[in-house]
């Protein structure tokens, strides 16, 4: 049997697909399965499968049922002691593997290890933006408030995912960070430190809905408090005050630009959670919308992007 099952996701994918399997391929930790989940694709994905050589990767076709579903096909037909999640627009770094099993093979109480992750374009150039997070440990309570964790950073052990279940695919969004809620309840986190995934950005980023997010943020925000203890309760308004101010980001970062749904979303989140006002979130996004405001989305882009890459440098010294 693999030690690890990778799995992969795809619908109408090929425009990257080839890219995300080659870097997951090219693994230092070669003990490991890949099992793509064709999920009704109408692009020529079965004629390229049948063009793999590599005897690790399998291909599973479904008809069309969203990306959650997708998952879960993946999980069922796994074989691997571990089970990693990589979409379909995403990049490994080549240790990414071989760095998460030794955490979890040091550290027999960790249940699921993730990693930063780099932004990069449609190209696959970086942007020199990294996302970084401490979540470790047991950090059950961080990850109520808002979701840590990249579906595509994730190493988690299949046991996990026997105890607690496996992606809600009756969530329209969101439905990786209730998945985590879970594990974090259950188990210890672990992160390795290391930029080790490439997140894709690009016009067909299903993040970069911010209509579709608005919707399903309630019903998973509900669902995840329908089990926690009294006592956590007072984290609900706090859920709700950073998924409105993500929402704020995402309809600012949209291709309408839309300052005034960014500041209505922004609005919102210090009406749930007033001490965000304080954060440095808040703060930048208050700089960003005045920035949209005074220079349009054109110079909005340029200026933000010199923003990154400054930041990017100052924090190299």
């Amino acid at each position: 049997m693999p030690k690890v099952s990778v799995i992969i996701p795809a619908y109408n994918a090929m425009t990257y697909l080839p890219e995300t399997l080659e870097s997951v391929l090219r693994q230092t930790f070669t003990d490991f399965e890949v099992l793509i989940v064709n999920d009704g694709s109408s692009d020529p994905i079965l004629e390229w499968a049948c063009g793999i050589v590599d005897p690790r990767v399998k291909l599973i076709s479904q008809e069309n049922q969203g990306v959650s579903t997708a998952r879960n096909t993946g999980i069922t037909h796994a074989q691997g002691e571990y089970i990693a999640f990589v979409d379909a627009d995403d990049l490994w770094e080549s240790t990414k593997l071989a760095k998460q099993i030794r955490c979890l093979e040091e550290n027999p109480a960790i249940g699921l290890v993730h990693t930063w992750i780099v932004l990069i374009d449609e190209q696959g150039k970086s942007s020199g933006r990294v996302i970084s997070s401490n979540a470790k440990g047991n950090v059950w309570k961080q990850v109520v408030e808002h979701n840590l964790i990249q579906t595509s950073t994730v190493l988690v052990r299949r046991c996990c995912l026997e105890t607690v279940g496996v992606f809600d695919q009756n969530l329209r969004s969101a439905e990786d960070w209730e998945l985590w809620v879970r594990i974090a309840s259950r188990y210890l986190l672990a992160v390795v430190k290391e930029p080790l995934v490439f997140y894709r950005l690009h016009s067909c980023n299903t993040t970069k809905n911010w209509r579709l997010i608005e919707q399903g943020l309630s019903p998973v925000i509900e669902k995840v408090f329908q089990s926690i203890p009294p006592e956590a309760q007072y984290l609900k308004h706090r859920c709700y005050g950073r998924g409105n101010l993500h929402l704020a980001w995402k309809a600012l970062q949209s291709d309408d630009k839309d300052c005034k749904w960014a500041r209505h979303f922004r609005t919102l989140a210090v009406k749930y959670y007033p001490q965000l006002r304080y954060s440095r979130q808040y703060i930048r996004l208050s700089l960003a919308i005045a920035i949209m405001e005074w220079f349009g989305p054109f110079g909005f882009s340029r200026v933000m992007a010199f923003m990154y890459i400054l930041r990017h440098r100052v924090f190299s010294i």
